[in-house]
């Protein structure tokens, strides 16, 4: 994987919608009928596109250097197997004998177009439902690990999105070391926590795993996008499920988990590294943006990131986190 700090100005100029349709036709086989819609994606170019026939598929284009095309490859490979298992996930089509495509310099796939709502977190049964469905996920995930696709570590979700903000110029000057200083203490209380945790299992994930990448239908759920697919520990496939106070949460956690060990066994001690994770999954999120906004899609979609009401916030919510690192975990008693 290579994932740059200087990213390639406007990596999406060429992606014209007379490109995207010959690459569609030209490398898929597939005859378009011009009809296009773009789909809510930031991070890589998503596209409903019709098709003569009426009907429609779903394309991607990856973000240019951002995977390889060893790891693009490694991603599909993992949507497949979990597909041939019956997972309800939405793989690639397999078209001229490939799932990966090249074109003009982008590297794409094909999906099927599928629908769905939005799954109710607030259903014991749904989240258990989900739960069963993650834990055959994470079955499969443990039976070999990714080779091309990288880690969930303290250093690429933390400490490098956080060195990545302090270079820039997006904190204001009057914020600079409140910043700086509340994302040192946090990230130190972080590595403080897998330290007491200890050695965990790492597995092939989703990776992330919310509400917006499971589509829930009266036959159950569908699971979409593993472009975050990567190595870690299962709990990070489980926690975004999770919303409200400490006392819905725990309640939430153990429908989830209810479903999750009818089909796996999960490791308790987990659930200490549930605030650590939510922790850096905000700060990994200043350096996507930072890292991103040369794009011309960030500063029109996301115009609230270089202001000092966004900066303040963000501090105050790390300085929360610091105070939830030190709360008891979420429990769970199988």
């Amino acid at each position: 994987m290579t994932d740059s700090h200087h990213p390639q100005l406007t990596p999406y100029a060429g992606l014209n919608p007379q490109l995207l349709l010959d690459a569609i036709e030209q490398c898929c086989g597939l005859e378009c009928d011009g009809r296009l819609q773009a789909l809510n994606s930031f991070e890589n170019r998503v596209y409903q596109v019709g098709l003569a026939d009426g009907s429609a598929v779903v394309a991607k284009f990856y973000r240019p250097e951002r995977w390889s095309a060893a790891a693009i490859q490694e991603e599909h490979d993992f949507a497949f197997a979990l597909a041939a298992r019956e997972i309800p996930i939405v793989a690639p089509l397999l078209l001229h004998q490939r799932t990966r495509h090249e074109y003009a310099g982008f590297q794409f796939a094909v999906y099927p177009k599928r629908g769905g709502r939005t799954p109710e977190f607030e259903d014991p049964a749904i989240l258990r439902w989900l739960g069963r469905f993650i834990a055959r996920i994470h079955a499969v995930g443990r039976l070999q690990p990714f080779v091309e696709r990288p880690q969930l570590t303290i250093e690429n979700y933390g400490w490098e999105p956080s060195q990545l903000v302090l270079d820039s110029d997006f904190v204001p000057t009057d914020l600079y070391d409140a910043y700086a200083s509340v994302v040192d203490d946090v990230l130190e209380r972080v590595e403080h926590c897998w330290a007491e945790v200890g050695a965990v299992a790492n597995l092939r994930l989703h990776g992330d795993c919310h509400a917006g990448n499971m589509l829930w239908t009266d036959a159950g759920p569908h699971f979409v996008d593993l472009d975050d697919a990567r190595m870690g520990p299962a709990v990070q496939d489980l926690w975004m499920c999770l919303s409200g106070s400490p006392q819905t949460q725990q309640v939430q956690l153990t429908a989830l988990l209810e479903g999750y060990s009818e089909f796996l066994s999960f490791n308790p001690d987990e659930l200490r590294l549930i605030e650590s994770l939510r922790t850096l999954r905000m700060v990994h999120y200043t350096g996507w943006l930072a890292r991103r906004w040369d794009d011309p899609a960030f500063p029109v979609s996301f115009p609230f990131f270089n202001t000092q009401r966004f900066w303040q916030d963000h501090i105050l919510a790390l300085r929360e986190q610091a105070a939830a690192l030190d709360e008891p975990s979420l429990q769970w008693h199988p």
